[in-house]
């Protein structure tokens, strides 16, 4: 009977995959659990067994009035357990078996956030899908699938573990499909290099379902890090296209220049010049007319993957655009403000120094008498500066504000 137990023993080990050690452990508790249920069973007792013989023996030891256990160990094996004792063997060897199943699945996966799994799609309904790993099943939430994408029953899906959970009932492992690490990581796995050591990936700028940015760099110079990752005839990023079931990659070269890396992360638009401002962190971009709208991208997706692949707040203008800012910014404009007249609500302008302030209405009429003389208005501040007094001398109002008002003269007849 003994080297039946053994036997069994061993099959439970290599079915289930746990060692020898962990069953006999097992075994130990069931049969400390089932003498306890004797009624003539000691408080303080325990099982040992001999792993050549599978002889099992109970020891107990007398306990004080503290609950400590004093004195010797002495022997108190019964002759029999009983069918009831078998029972409470049997049941509590299957628990233990399950627990020491769950604990060797946590350990399998603890650690492994950041790595890619592959499973078989089991279930999928509103809220998550169930991959099957083989020993367990992987949890992916609805906020971590790719939208639109409705992967089917019993297909295999490649997912990036973002989490593993100790739960009551087993590992819980959450993995996702829009997190930008699965990019990186199955260019890991597609490209020898990065694998390597050669080549680098520096930054991953993702909007999962529709497109990536990457930028690579090597550290050997005879290796091109961007064909690396293409690949002969795009093999390598093809592969990867698939898999996300058509997102598209763009690959581009990291740079420590901060503008030529602005550049480079707005491909495929060509880039005129980019001006930096370290205090707010943004990156003007000039590019030509009619690479606008490519630089800006489709709802202005290329300029959002250019700025999380950057770390820079990208402001992408034409040519034209900032040659109007710049001669805009080269006009010496009139002091004054906008204020608010507290008795009847309505917009004043006043001009800076004493002049007396003007209706909006008086504005307006003056702006447009100065523009027809010539003078340029700023409609953002009020502010105007003309070239001709004649403008302003048909109103009164405008005729007291000429000296420090919206309206800049020059010398008067």
């Amino acid at each position: 009977m003994n080297a039946d137990m053994m036997e069994a023993l061993q099959a439970v080990a290599s079915e289930r995959g746990l060692s020898i050690d962990t069953l006999f452990a097992a075994l130990a508790d069931a049969l400390e659990s089932a003498y306890k249920r004797r009624p003539d069973a000691w408080e303080y007792s325990w099982v040992t067994i001999d792993p050549d013989t599978m002889e099992f023996r109970v020891f107990a030891q007398e306990l004080d009035e503290y609950g400590e256990p004093f004195g010797d160990e002495f022997e108190v094996t019964p002759d029999d357990f009983g069918r009831i004792a078998a029972q409470t063997t049997r049941q509590v060897m299957s628990q233990r078996i399950r627990e020491a199943e769950r604990e060797l699945k946590y350990e399998e996966y603890a650690g492994r956030e950041g790595d890619i799994v592959t499973g078989i799609i089991q279930q999928t309904d509103s809220r998550y899908t169930l991959l099957d790993l083989g020993r367990v099943e992987a949890l992916l939430p609805q906020a971590e699938q790719v939208p639109h994408e409705r992967p089917d029953p019993n297909t295999r899906l490649k997912a990036y573990i973002v989490e593993v959970r100790k739960t009551p009932k087993g590992p819980q492992i959450v993995v996702s499909r829009t997190h930008p690490g699965l990019i990186k990581r199955m260019f890991e796995l597609e490209v020898p290099e990065i694998a390597d050591g050669i080549v680098e990936i520096m930054a991953c700028a993702r909007e999962p379902g529709h497109r990536t940015k990457i930028a690579v760099r090597s550290n050997d110079e005879n290796v091109d890090p961007v064909g690396a990752c293409v690949g002969a005839r795009g093999s390598r990023v093809r592969m990867i296209v698939n898999e996300m079931k058509g997102e598209k990659i763009d690959i581009v070269p990291f740079s420590e220049i901060t503008q030529d890396f602005v550049m480079k992360a707005l491909s495929p638009a060509k880039v005129k010049d980019v001006l930096l401002d370290d205090t707010t962190g943004t990156a003007t971009v000039v590019v030509p007319d009619y690479q606008l709208s490519l630089a800006i991208g489709k709802e202005g997706q290329n300029a959002r993957l250019a700025a999380r692949l950057t770390g820079w707040r990208v402001d992408i203008k034409s040519e034209t655009e900032m040659a109007e800012e710049k001669a805009y910014a080269e006009i010496d404009w009139a002091d004054g403000e906008w204020i608010v007249n507290e008795e009847t609500g309505e917009n004043m302008w006043q001009p800076g120094g004493d002049g007396e302030a003007i209706s909006q209405a008086e504005w307006e009429k003056m702006v447009n008498e100065a523009e027809g003389a010539g003078a340029s208005p700023d409609a953002g501040s009020g502010d105007v500066e003309s070239g001709d007094t004649d403008a302003a001398t048909d109103d009164d109002h405008a005729e007291d504000a000429a000296g420090d008002g919206p309206v800049a003269s020059d010398d008067e007849e």
